[in-house]
């Protein structure tokens, strides 16, 4: 079975329940399974390493996930327009990955989660993109074919999908949002499966 790495960070769990619809939209398509994996937190002052296997959510990523997928979609919370720290962290670590084209001509997506409405969605979806572009991967949006991106009053982008917890920090997906979730995630493997012909 082809995979898709279906990779986040996640604090407050609404970039956690991203993932899990873009999963589902990945096992839509057939042929196409969704491996999804976390990034491990990083501190200002490392005394104690991070367990090896995260005592919650879905396991920590090595660098075989990447070999092994034929597509990515990665996600962040939003950290002033920005991904956050841990997600940069692991992007920087991947000096080999680049070397050896590991991610050249893969598909690959964006999603991310904000308190507000205008909390930098869009910016953090665009500087993910960047290092993935660096890596030779083939960006996927969502297109304005899907109906529910003219008319979500939450989040989602012709950039990738997201979601606004607001400022209670809700991670309970709007119907729009989780719908857009599924839709990057479907075609993300629907362009993996044209691709791995």
């Amino acid at each position: 079975m082809t995979e898709v790495l279906v990779l986040y960070y996640s604090r407050g769990g609404s970039v956690a329940r991203l993932a899990r619809q873009i999963a589902r939209g990945i096992g839509e398509v057939d042929g196409i399974a969704a491996r999804v994996r976390s990034v491990p937190p990083v501190a200002a002052i490392t005394q104690t390493a991070a367990p090896p296997v995260p005592e919650d959510g879905a396991p920590y990523v090595e660098a075989r996930d990447l070999a092994e997928c034929a597509g990515l979609v990665l996600g962040s919370p939003t950290r002033f327009g920005n991904m956050a720290a841990p997600v940069k962290h692991w992007l920087d670590g991947l000096g080999a990955e680049w070397a050896s084209g590991a991610l050249v001509g893969k598909p690959a997506g964006v999603f991310t989660s904000t308190a507000s409405q205008h909390g930098g969605q869009e910016s953090t979806l665009l500087t993910m993109m960047v290092p993935l572009l660096h890596h030779g991967c083939v960006i996927v949006g969502i297109p304005y074919t899907e109906p529910l991106l003219s008319t979500t009053r939450g989040g989602g982008s012709p950039y990738g999908a997201s979601h606004v917890a607001g400022p209670q920090d809700d991670p309970q997906l709007s119907d729009d949002e989780a719908v857009l979730a599924r839709a990057l995630g479907r075609r993300v493997a629907e362009l993996v499966a044209k691709v791995s012909r």
